[in-house]
């Protein structure tokens, strides 16, 4: 069975290096890369909206040295997906695409999505799309943690509720949830006692001095609020000797000079005693530095924008023992006590945020804003974070271990070799129950309701409809001549994908010059493919006034 899938792609969305980068991007980056190593397919699908797009793909999947064949598919041969099997997208909203693909009938094809953030309105719009678009049980959206099926399961939850009170709608057709973890490259983060040095060397710290990394978007309002981390960080170094400093190093950027502003004058407050580093993430180099130069990772993230987290799978992959928070995605890859530990959070009850939905909803507060507001109400246990430090700064042993245990688990469990045979898992599971149950399903006469075939739509719109018992007849005596003319006009030739050909039509008057005859004898000696077309073109015909009724 087929493991393939078309992979939709547009360069933004696959790339660091666009204006904007987050954590999306990074995320899809990796898995192009991981899937374009260790895909077993024997040819690779890509679904794009434009030639450029596609040939990207295409130079994409040349660079990483593959030289199976690369299929298109885009708007106009939308029906090659069923060759692929599944069509896979780089997030959640799977409605518009199970329109798309009604067309063409429910069962051709698979689609599979992942979650990143699932907060964004657009993101909820589209999860709760799911019960009124034709999604369906062979469909899949890949959540990157439990924490994050437990939010999209959630959403349906509730707007399965609303359409019960609404509709008395009890059935519900979902997508299959599988939680699949984000990748790593696990090999990038292996750093060796000499690159270490040489990072300590850059990053001017002592043999015995105690380096603290974060790495990602330094967003104090959209990633982790970093004072916690900065207040316990204050707390156990002051309990070091006075020989012994510890130095966080920020890696990642600030989206402007006010937000890095905000960053320096928290940190001279909160931990005066420990010096601050900032390297930009976005530099290969500074990452490196980074990376091999540190002792431990820290990422107390409280955002509900965050679904998973790679940065602390990836610094396991790095020998770093972590101090995360117990927050979403971190909580099932970091095992407490073993890869490091988590820091207890704490959120306000559910009905106390209503305000904040409301706000949200009537766009009163930005997107940035929502989850700023909310995050600022989520809480850190500083004292838990501070002797999660105080146990790591004072064993060379614990960190090590711990170290170990995380790199093993990294590159066992998060290494794209391990996640991308699941992705092809998942595909041809996806696959087989669309063989089990996709055939079951009728097709309806208009697949999509809102997308409605002009000519039903807009039925009561015309005197009359053109049937296969309508009588026709030659307008006039010159009517091949006479079309040629007509075929000449731009504003008649604008048209000419949808019309008859030249010689359709001189088939068509051929009949009529032997008499008038019903509309679906004229188009009998054509291919039967075609003649739905010459069928429906012959209302052209009598508009260009060659043909009339009677």
């Amino acid at each position: 069975m087929s493991h393939s899938a078309a992979i939709y792609f547009h360069p933004e969305a696959y790339t660091t290096t666009g204006p904007k980068l987050m954590g999306r991007n990074a995320a899809g980056e990796s898995f192009l890369r991981g899937y374009l190593a260790h895909s077993r397919g024997t040819r690779f699908w890509v679904q794009a909206a434009a030639a450029e797009h596609a040939l990207a793909f295409e130079e994409a999947v040349r660079a990483a040295g593959r030289t199976e064949p690369v299929e298109r598919v885009g708007a106009k041969n939308l029906a090659r997906l069923a060759e692929a099997g599944t069509a896979y997208h780089p997030g959640p909203r799977l409605g518009e695409h199970a329109w798309q693909r009604s067309f063409h009938g429910h069962g051709a094809w698979s689609l599979c999505g992942v979650t990143h953030t699932t907060a964004s309105a657009r993101a909820m719009d589209g999860i709760a799309e799911w019960l009124t678009a034709p999604v369906q049980p062979w469909d899949a959206v890949i959540c990157t943690s439990s924490a994050v099926r437990d939010n999209v399961q959630r959403i349906l939850h509730t707007q399965g509720e609303y359409l019960q009170a609404r509709l008395g709608a009890t059935k519900r057709v979902l997508p299959q949830l599988p939680v699949i973890p984000l990748g790593i490259h696990a090999a990038d983060f292996a750093f060796g006692a000499q690159q270490r040095q040489g990072a300590r060397r850059q990053l001017e710290v002592g043999e015995d001095d105690l380096v603290v990394l974060f790495a990602g978007r330094l967003s104090f309002h959209a990633k982790a609020h970093p004072l916690a981390m900065y207040q316990a960080l204050e707390q156990a170094a002051r309990k070091l000797p006075a020989t012994q400093k510890v130095v966080l190093v920020e890696c990642g950027w600030h989206a402007g000079e006010s937000i890095r502003e905000a960053f320096a004058d928290a940190a001279r407050q909160a931990c005066p005693s420990v010096r601050c580093v900032t390297l930009d993430g976005r530099e290969a180099a500074a990452r490196a530095t980074a990376w091999a130069g540190a002792d431990v990772f820290c990422s107390l993230s409280d955002n509900i924008q965050e679904t998973f987290g790679l940065v602390p799978v990836e610094a396991m992959a790095a020998g770093l023992p972590v101090v995360v928070s117990d927050w979403d995605g971190y909580r099932d890859t970091v095992r407490e006590g073993v890869d490091g530990f988590r820091v207890p959070t704490l959120m306000p009850a559910a009905g106390l945020g209503r305000d904040l939905a409301l706000r949200h909803a009537l766009e009163i507060d930005s997107y940035d804003q929502y989850c700023g507001y909310t995050c600022s109400l989520v809480a850190v246990d500083v004292e838990a974070t501070a002797r999660a430090f105080e146990r790591l700064f004072s064993s060379p042993e614990l960190r090590r271990q711990m170290g170990e245990a995380g790199r093993q688990r990294a590159r066992e469990n998060y290494d794209w070799a391990a996640i991308i045979p699941r992705y092809e898992a998942l595909w041809a599971e996806l696959a087989e129950i669309r063989a089990a149950q996709g055939a079951q399903l009728k097709h309806a006469a208009q697949p999509w309701p809102a997308r409605m075939d002009p000519f039903a739509a807009f039925a009561a719109y015309p005197t009359a409809v053109l049937k296969p018992d309508t009588r026709l007849r030659l307008a006039r005596t010159d009517a091949l001549e006479a079309l040629a003319r007509w075929r000449g006009l731009m504003m008649v030739d604008f048209a000419r994908s949808v019309l008859p050909s030249p010689q359709e039509c001189e088939i068509v008057i051929q009949q009529l010059a032997k008499g008038p005859r019903p509309a679906a004898e004229l188009v009998k000696p054509l291919p039967a493919a075609r003649q739905p077309a010459v069928f429906r073109g012959l209302a052209w015909m009598v508009k260009l006034g060659v043909v009339a009724q009677g």
